[in-house]
């Protein structure tokens, strides 16, 4: 009897601890690498007193997770909470991490155990029960990366608040976030961190380093050398990529007493003559978000286009020159060979009329392409403002656009086979309503000429466009028209010389012929834009697309079949069509990203996915490394493949040299391959990188050939 007594003792004991363990930590989501839970400093929350939460993580041996500022690579945990009514989070609370060197690189992680904390303001004065739900996110790394996720759930009671069972984890949290520094912080011009207080003296510090709060500023392997007079400590820092020495550095000093204690201190070191210029005006949260990897500097002409891509680096008028020479050669770019085409048909009708005709038409056709850039211009600074990455032909990146724009290029194809006519009835209403009609087709002509032409990315453009994402607005519309400028450039010279407009053929049969021609290249495009849906929305997004072409097809067959009719037959057709554009359009709402079993252009047998992580541990093996950024839009991107990529020679020639190809699909909108495009000074695709084994990274041009990288492997090899 005395043995079961203690026994039920004993288990009623053990219940007890499991319930008031789960009381105040929720129920565990274990992985191979890491076991997270939500905790509270606190048994019961007390009404209308603050207490803390926080995500506790337990890792497994050799396995770590990332700082706010991750270093060279990784990512920062993410912590979404839902809370009662009333209630309300901080950010986390940071505590300061330890630096890891992994291979060539330099991060700022936890290993085995780390608790990250946040505060909640508690405004309910009658509580019956504290419901939360925590969705985190976080990516865990050893010799791989796995990014991983989870929802948690933590019911507290109310009542008076008393510390929980997990409440040494967030004294011991605490004692890690830096606080405020009590010195005067100052960066010297030769990016020395000079620190100022009475409590510094060679007998209170036994050594002292400095975390960044954004990657790129400091050179993070590089040694930190340490001197301490009395009243003065000094860090020598090597300034990395983005060092500013007339803006201030933020961050996090650790300094270590002779005890091994540590101390940590939130610093904003001002430039060494107290004035802030530039980027460097602004102040700089610790809490900075950083991207999953970045490159080391660029060489060749990859320091150009990074030297030019903010405004305040390069004369205003090279980047507009670059500008306007990218939307040039943007004329000769694939995706543009369809309207061109059209455009050669427009101006040889027009070519043998009075100049002023002529004239009218191409300034009609200019006003188009502007139009059209400076929508784009606006489109680009809204997302911008909004928080969002946007690039050179983003807007390909949305399944909904590219259903839409295959179905403008099937309705043009129609219309140039003659299925139906556009203002067909209109047309002979007299001279004056002739040549409108005609005008107002150059002018939409123009309109098309720029959104055909977002997939293809020509030479120069790069920088200008990249350029763009840090630049005023005024400076953004500027950019985007001196493309427009270029894009127009050749139309307009042909109409302000007469005598190139005479070169042109006289108008004949040959047109109509040719205007039928025509027709197919722009059913080759709707064909091109389906494909490109396929690997964004999956065989469910491409049939919504083909039952909307053939509703598209059936209205434009209805209005050719009652353009020549009177009265309420032609109202019927144009009515009946009306209704089968609209039923289109309601096929779009089913067109999604979210399709299971996509596709991506990455996957291919001779080319590894690209992924930061993927990048990095790469690069800490030691393998060179061919990194090509893509997209199913992208016609520059799917020659530069079939010329020079998928050629015998450059396989054999990765396989000789041991090089790993990777790809980025930017098929669908990546943020990790927007932030890679963006270290590399470019703001779309194509983009070539090239991480040899031994040097600095070279960015290769964006028209390839077999030779180009030919030439690139064996220099970087020899």
């Amino acid at each position: 009897m005395p043995r079961l007594l203690s026994f039920l003792c004993s288990l009623a004991f053990g219940l007890t601890a499991i319930a008031s363990a789960r009381a105040n930590e929720s129920t565990p989501v274990v992985t191979p690498h890491v076991q997270v839970t939500l905790a509270s400093d606190v048994d019961a929350v007390d009404p209308g007193k603050p207490f803390h939460l926080g995500l506790h993580f337990k890792l497994t041996k050799g396995w770590h997770i990332y700082w706010v500022n991750p270093g060279a690579a990784g990512e920062p945990p993410e912590l979404d909470l839902t809370l009662p009514q009333g209630a309300k989070a901080s950010a986390i609370a940071w505590p300061a991490p330890l630096r890891v060197r992994e291979g060539p690189v330099m991060t700022y992680s936890y290993l085995n155990e780390v608790l990250l904390p946040v505060t909640v303001a508690n405004t309910q004065r009658t509580l019956s029960a504290f419901p939360v739900t925590a969705k985190a996110s976080w990516l865990v790394c050893a010799n791989i990366c796995v990014p991983e996720q989870a929802t948690l759930h933590l019911d507290l009671p109310a009542g008076k608040a008393t510390p929980s069972a997990t409440a040494p984890l967030f004294a011991a949290a605490a004692a890690r976030v830096p606080q405020p520094s009590p010195f005067d912080a100052r960066l010297l011009s030769n990016a020395t961190l000079s620190v100022r207080g009475s409590a510094l003296s060679p007998q209170s510090v036994r050594d002292a380093w400095f975390l960044p709060a954004a990657w790129g500023e400091i050179d993070d392997l590089a040694a930190q050398k340490v001197s301490v007079s009395d009243g003065a400590l000094k860090l020598a820092l090597k300034p990395g990529e983005t060092f500013d020495p007339h803006a201030a550095l933020a961050g996090v000093l650790v300094i270590k007493a002779p005890s091994g204690a540590e101390r940590f201190f939130t610093i904003n070191a001002k430039p060494e003559s107290g004035a802030l210029s530039g980027a460097g005006a602004l102040a700089r949260p610790v809490a900075v978000r950083q991207p999953a990897a970045r490159a080391a500097p660029l060489t060749g002409q990859g320091a150009a286009a990074s030297a030019s891509v903010t405004a305040d680096r390069a004369g205003l008028g090279w980047i507009l020159s670059l500008a306007f020479l990218g939307g040039l050669i943007l004329n000769l770019m694939p995706c543009v060979f369809p309207i061109l085409a059209m455009k050669a048909l427009t101006f040889a009708k027009v070519a043998r009329q009075e100049h002023a005709i002529v004239r009218a038409h191409a300034a009609c056709y200019i006003l188009g392409v502007l139009v059209a850039f400076a929508a784009i211009a606006g489109l680009f600074l809204a997302l911008r403002a909004a928080g969002l990455a946007a690039g050179w032909g983003f807007q390909f990146q949305s399944p909904i656009f590219v259903t839409l724009m295959a179905w403008l290029l099937l309705a043009i194809g129609l219309n140039l086979s003659g299925v139906f006519e556009v203002g067909g009835r209109f047309v002979d209403a007299g001279d004056g309503l002739t040549r409108l009609h005609g005008r107002a087709g150059s002018f939409f002509t123009g309109l098309l000429a720029v959104l055909v032409a977002t997939p293809c990315t020509a030479p120069f453009m790069g920088a200008a466009v990249a350029a763009a994402v840090t630049a005023p607005p005024a400076l953004v519309f500027l950019i985007f028209l001196a493309m427009g400028l270029g894009l127009a450039a050749p139309y307009a010279l042909l109409a302000l010389v007469p005598a190139a407009a005479h070169l042109l053929p006289k108008p004949g049969r040959w047109m109509a012929i040719f205007k039928q021609v025509l027709a197919f290249p722009m059913y080759g495009a709707a064909v091109w834009l389906i494909w490109v849906l396929s690997l964004q929305a999956g065989p469910d997004g491409v049939l919504l697309a083909l039952a909307g072409a053939v509703l598209v097809a059936f209205a434009a067959w209805l209005l050719g079949a009652t353009q020549a009719e009177e009265g309420r037959a032609h109202l019927f057709g144009k009515a009946l069509a009306a209704v089968a554009v609209i039923c289109a359009l309601a096929l779009l709402r089913g067109v999604s990203l979210e399709a299971p079993g996509v596709a991506a252009v990455a996957a291919s047998a001779n080319a590894l996915p690209y992924s930061p992580e993927r990048l990095a541990a790469l690069r800490a093996e030691g393998r060179p490394v061919f990194v090509d950024m893509t997209a199913a839009w992208c016609v520059t991107c799917l020659i530069n493949e079939r010329v020079a990529l998928d050629s015998s020679a450059v396989r054999q020639a990765f396989a000789a040299h041991n090089v790993v190809y990777v790809k980025g699909d930017w098929t669908r909108a990546d943020p990790a391959i927007t932030r890679f495009l963006r270290a590399h000074g470019r703001d779309g695709v194509p983009l070539y990188v090239y991480f040899p084994v031994r040097g600095e990274p070279v960015v290769l041009p964006q028209i390839l050939s077999a030779d180009i990288v030919l030439d690139e492997l064996n220099r970087s090899n020899s």
